[in-house]
């Protein structure tokens, strides 16, 4: 049985737009496999940025806790890495030098050099980025700098990734080939991936479970155990009967709780 690596513990978050208070979340409680790969759907505003922002301890919870291997996040969480949905590689460092960037942090630039350069390597060959190693972020297509931001965050080998809508602004055919890029590096790793999207197929085609969330304040309204064969095909996966199956029913709960105007797709 697989243990939990992140807990939510009757968490809840307030926001304040000048003196009204806007809650995010309701009480929350969660639990994250080690090792899984963790789907979080919803309209916008239900609070499922703001799940990831308080795995990261980038903001604190207005109450109850959040632990990652049992202990109370408190402060930035140096053991997870966030690909954010916006792209932040720095302008004046190259891809090498981009990816390169986490180990230069903390203890891992204690590492040997010769290390370092191989774990650069390693990753951006994984990404499929060899080659463009001295490539500047604006001599880059938007899918090869997601790529780039991707071997960045899996460079320093964290146990747990966070992904807030990474694929989001890309053309059909270029986020099948990144989904498909995301799973060739996850399977099979013992990483534990939590992955926040608005499309409910990239949900089902990638994940172990998927947690759809109701409109602000957030609440988990159902949750899906995904039970498709690994490894699986991203440009096939969706054609498999029981996929149709997992679709309608995760699609009934997210109808039932979209906010009026909201488009998932």
């Amino acid at each position: 049985m697989m243990l939990p690596i992140v807990e939510f513990q009757d968490v809840s978050k307030v926001f304040f737009k000048g003196a009204t208070p806007i809650q995010a979340l309701g009480r929350l409680n969660l639990e994250v496999r080690e090792g899984e790969l963790l789907a979080v759907v919803g309209p916008s505003g239900c609070g499922k940025s703001t799940l990831l922002n308080m795995t990261a301890g980038l903001m604190e919870p207005g109450t109850g806790a959040i632990r990652y291997k049992g202990q109370v996040v408190a402060g930035a969480n140096t053991e997870v890495a966030y690909l954010t949905q916006k792209d932040n590689l720095l302008p004046w460092r190259t891809v090498e030098q981009n990816v390169r960037l986490p180990l230069e942090m903390g203890d891992h630039r204690f590492l040997p050099e010769k290390e370092k350069g191989a774990r650069v390597a390693r990753y951006i060959g994984m990404v499929g980025l060899a080659g463009f190693e001295h490539h500047y972020p604006k001599e880059l297509s938007g899918g090869m700098r997601k790529r780039a931001q991707l071997a960045r965050s899996l460079v320093y080998e964290p146990d747990t990734l966070l992904m807030d809508e990474p694929f989001g602004a890309l053309d059909a055919q270029l986020k099948l080939m990144l989904q498909a890029e995301l799973l060739k590096t996850w399977e099979g790793s013992g990483k534990t991936l939590i992955l926040v999207t608005h499309d409910l197929t990239e949900a089902i085609s990638l994940a172990d479970r998927v947690i759809v969330m109701s409109g602000r304040p957030g609440k988990i309204t159902a949750i899906a155990d995904i039970n498709l064969p690994r490894p699986r095909d991203v440009f096939q996966i969706r054609f498999q009967p029981q996929f149709g199956t997992y679709f309608e029913e995760l699609w009934a709960a997210l109808r039932t709780n979209m906010a009026e105007g909201e488009e998932i797709h």
